[in-house]
């Protein structure tokens, strides 16, 4: 019997909705994927509250993803909040409303477990081995670090550093001014001093990007370079170079020459500034030539941790 399972991802910036098909011979089918800004975190993420405007937009992004799971007949819907919801004081308030409204129940998870999830999807997605890789997921309210192998997370953490953050806090004139870039790299320096002390223990190898970020910058390359990307890849190789070529186009443009950029996303046109600052903060510190993006993530993760429990339920229920 096929089963129909719904994942709802409410992130700072972005809600995710992905429905997948689950035949008896556990084949995977994605059904359907939608993702919508609803900017949780704007005029109010750094007040530690979610905005009257921002409720709004929240609860009717989730009534439009219930008529969806309607429409697919889904059996089961899993749905979890991370940085601007975990942080706000009224978060709790609005995930009781939308129960109210549309039925559908959110858990609130930690940062730490945040980071787990989205390590299981990222190596979903890219051929981990036995040498430690850094995976790095820029979220608007939080950024998640996790440093691994294929048997295992060796360290991980979640620092409430998130793009929208970085942006009200650094990001007041446009261009970003080179005293401010160079501020940002101190204040990073010391919120990441765990972060430096773990790279400077296991020595990852490589950088493995995830979120909207990491995919915005592969448009960009892809588009400016003319290459043709395969739709169908789970992952793309972006060189140190050709990232400091992007960095430094990011850095010096205003909003409206950015906006510009071929491959730029409406959506990221603001936060991508400091999101750039902030990963190449991180690859000073590493030795790796080359950036893996990634297309799985957070919600990919609670999909492999959902079907992890209930082949688990399913040995239990057979060795009974």
């Amino acid at each position: 019997m096929k089963e129909r399972i719904a994942i709802i991802d409410l992130g700072t910036n972005t809600f995710h909705l992905f429905i997948v098909e689950i035949s008896e011979n556990k084949v995977l089918k994605t059904l359907y994927k939608e993702k919508i800004a609803v900017k949780i975190g704007k005029n109010g993420i750094s007040k530690g509250r979610i905005s009257a405007d921002a409720q709004k937009r929240a609860l009717h992004t989730l009534k439009v993803f219930k008529t969806v799971t309607d429409q697919f007949h889904v059996s089961k819907i899993t749905g979890v909040a991370t940085s601007a919801i975990r942080s706000a004081k009224n978060g709790q308030q609005l995930l009781d409303e939308i129960k109210s409204q549309t039925g559908i129940e959110i858990n609130i998870i930690s940062g730490d477990k945040e980071a787990e999830l989205i390590f299981y999807g990222a190596k979903w997605a890219v051929p981990f081995d036995d040498r430690p890789q850094l995976v790095m997921d820029i979220g608007g309210g939080s950024v998640e670090f996790i440093i691994g192998t294929e048997s295992q997370i060796l360290w991980k953490q979640s620092f409430e550093i998130g793009a929208q953050r970085l942006l009200d806090k650094f990001h007041g004139i446009d261009p970003m001014p080179a005293s401010k870039i160079e501020e940002m790299g101190i204040w990073l320096a010391a919120e990441l001093d765990s972060l430096l002390l773990a790279i400077e223990e296991f020595k990852p190898q490589n950088l493995i990007g995830c979120s909207g970020t990491f995919d915005t910058l592969t448009e960009i390359h892809t588009q400016e370079n003319n290459i043709i990307k395969d739709s169908e890849s789970l992952t793309f190789e972006l060189s140190r170079s050709d990232f400091q070529n992007i960095y430094q186009e990011l850095i010096t443009k205003n909003k409206q020459q950015r906006l510009e950029i071929p491959g730029m996303v409406t959506m990221r046109v603001d936060m991508i500034v400091v999101a750039a600052c902030l990963i190449n903060f991180v690859l000073q510190h590493l030795k790796t030539n080359t950036i893996t993006a990634c297309a799985y993530a957070l919600k990919e993760g609670v999909l492999f941790s959902l079907l992890s429990s209930i082949e688990e339920e399913k040995e239990e229920e057979i060795n009974q």
